[in-house]
């Protein structure tokens, strides 16, 4: 069987499954298992890549063959991941990359046991100026004030806004609570004549846009 890093550079990374790179990562197996198997049952105890990334270290320490090491490697690449995606956003238009932008929500704060409400500062070519968390809450909760975010907006010299929070739930479906906030911010925003282009809620593995569901028009009633 060809090893992974041979794989790679005779195919390329995408050619690898998501075993093999980890596998890459983790060098070595444990007595009895290869890295690659080692990777694989990595990936069936946490269910996905995603949770893999974002674990604690006493969630990975737990397992046979996983110390601390393993754990801060496994947290640089998944920082450089979300480090390269935010670079990407302040280099091109959010609208011509759009899955950049759930790309990088969701390895931003897709897993977090908590509610957190960000802000997404965009310049006039649409770019990201920067990425702040303003608002922390509970598990299902958290207090959002739309006079901190045009501050915030206005500080930075933005000329449009995304905003996104998480649902730890599971659920990315929005409740009434989060349609009439993104309808009370979007006219608080036209006000200072700064649209919000959408507004994004992020759960483990699922994901919502008002903007692609078509829940950004102007109503102005």
């Amino acid at each position: 069987m060809e090893q992974p890093r041979e794989k790679l550079r005779a195919l390329g990374a995408a050619a690898l499954s998501d075993g093999e790179l980890l596998a890459i990562f983790l060098r070595v197996g444990v007595k009895g298992k290869t890295a690659v198997a080692l990777a694989e049952d990595l990936l069936h105890h946490f269910g996905n890549l995603p949770r893999l990334m974002s674990c604690t270290p006493e969630e990975l320490t737990q397992i046979h063959g996983m110390g601390i090491s393993k754990w801060s490697q496994i947290q640089a690449a998944y920082e450089l991941v979300k480090r390269s995606l935010e670079e990407t956003l302040s280099q091109d238009s959010v609208l011509t990359s759009p899955g950049y932008v759930r790309e990088f929500l969701q390895a931003r704060f897709g897993r977090l046991p908590h509610e957190v409400f960000l802000c997404l500062y965009l310049d006039s070519r649409l770019r990201l100026i920067e990425c702040q968390e303003l608002f922390r809450g509970s598990l299902s909760h958290t207090a959002v004030y739309p006079r901190e975010i045009l501050k915030e907006a206005l500080a930075r010299n933005a000329s449009a806004l995304i905003v996104a929070h998480n649902h730890p739930s599971g659920n990315p479906k929005p409740s009434i609570a989060d349609q009439e906030l993104t309808k009370t911010l979007a006219k608080a925003l036209q006000l200072i004549d700064i649209p919000l282009l959408d507004h994004c809620i992020v759960s483990d593995g699922g994901f919502f846009s008002f903007s692609d569901e078509g829940l950004m028009k102007n109503d102005d009633k």
